[in-house]
């Protein structure tokens, strides 16, 4: 809960619908605000902070804004005053479960609030509840009064997230041999493996995380290109990738008992790799993690078998995120090369109100 409510705006600026003729002011915004410590102006900025502006893994350089990064349905706000751009809200939109996930929040504020991303933030929520939006998903840094302006706007945080980055200048292993990877029991995730993999990320997700985000059995099915479960906070950079799963499992072929799970997407523009983990508490996936990081080298390899390809283009890293709750994996991902470099947190809101089903109580007479 927050200790007192935001004070009564004196900005006489407005929130609107982002045109094509902002882009080059949005481009700009943006960018300051992803490098506010290089900048030569006074005016702070104001951003979500995510994962970290550190080397490689900066956040203009994950959440970039070419054009041709949107999708028709995404959505892009500007809080104008006095004929100029002051602040950015940028919302994907996930049509098939009618999520948004706020992936950009830039104010020029002057240092005295955030009253602009506020805003920014009441203008989105009415926008997307009159478009049908089910939930809002925001991933944040705890820094910069981020945490506290959305739990105001009515957000609730459940979850943190670790964000890890594997350097470039570490070699990729090697995909093991056939018969070693099905000794392994590693394969394919394919749609009738949906109610298997529900099992398996209710066996390693508290049950309120679990509620919350709320997966389907379809949601499962669905594993694929740019698809986003399970959701990290990095899971916005899957746009910009090829994405696969894959699993690990004992038992009968016909009925295997999954023991964990890899979401792999493979970097199709500037940006780094990603590898996703789902495993059961009792067990041990540096196997899984070492095959999705051999399934990146065999991707990224594919048609750029000479030298000069390669020193021409720079080799992306590959970043994950663990959640605080799901330790050891992170201890596994520093076997394998990984760094921590940032904790975010997770933050969701709620239009549809939860009731309780139908059931049958005890009778009594009055």
């Amino acid at each position: 809960m927050t200790a007192s409510a935001r004070p009564t705006s004196q900005r006489t600026g407005k929130v609107r619908a982002a045109r094509l003729t902002d882009l080059a002011a949005l481009s700009q915004l943006s960018r300051l605000s992803h490098t506010a410590d290089e900048q030569e102006d006074d005016q702070p900025v104001r951003s979500l902070g995510l994962p970290v502006s550190t080397g490689n893994i900066s956040v203009f350089s994950l959440f970039r804004l070419p054009l041709g990064a949107f999708q028709p349905h995404d959505q892009l706000y500007v809080y104008e005053e006095r004929g100029r751009v002051a602040g950015l809200a940028r919302v994907e939109r996930e049509t098939p479960r009618d999520e948004w996930t706020i992936v950009e929040l830039d104010a020029l504020d002057n240092g005295v609030s955030g009253d602009i991303r506020f805003r920014l933030i009441q203008h989105l929520l009415r926008d997307g509840s009159k478009r049908g939006a089910v939930r809002f998903h925001v991933a944040c840094a705890d820094a910069g009064g981020n945490v506290e302006l959305f739990m105001q706007a009515g957000f609730a945080r459940y979850g943190e997230e670790r964000i890890f980055y594997r350097p470039p200048e570490r070699a990729l292993p090697r995909l093991p041999s056939p018969a070693r990877v099905a000794e392994q029991g590693i394969r394919p995730a394919v749609p009738l493996d949906a109610l298997r993999l529900d099992r398996l990320y209710r066996s390693a997700t508290p049950a309120p995380v679990s509620r919350l985000e709320a997966y389907r059995l379809h949601d499962w099915e669905r594993q694929g290109s740019h698809w986003r479960v399970p959701r990290s906070a990095l899971t916005p950079i899957l746009r910009f990738a090829d994405v696969e799963a894959f699993l690990q499992a004992v038992g009968p072929e016909q009925d295997p008992y999954v023991l964990a799970f890899v979401q792999i997407g493979v970097s199709k523009e500037d940006q780094p790799h990603y590898i996703r983990v789902i495993c059961r508490p009792e067990h041990d996936p540096s196997d899984l993690i070492s095959y999705g990081l051999g399934i990146i080298a065999e991707r990224t390899g594919a048609g750029r078998s000479d030298r000069a390809g390669r020193a021409q283009r720079q080799e992306p890293g590959v970043v994950s995120a663990v959640r605080t709750y799901e330790a050891p994996l992170d201890r596994r991902l520093e076997e394998q090369g990984f760094a921590a470099v940032a904790n975010v947190s997770l933050l969701l809101k709620e239009t549809q109100v939860r009731v309780a089903e139908p059931a049958l109580v005890p009778a009594a007479s009055r």
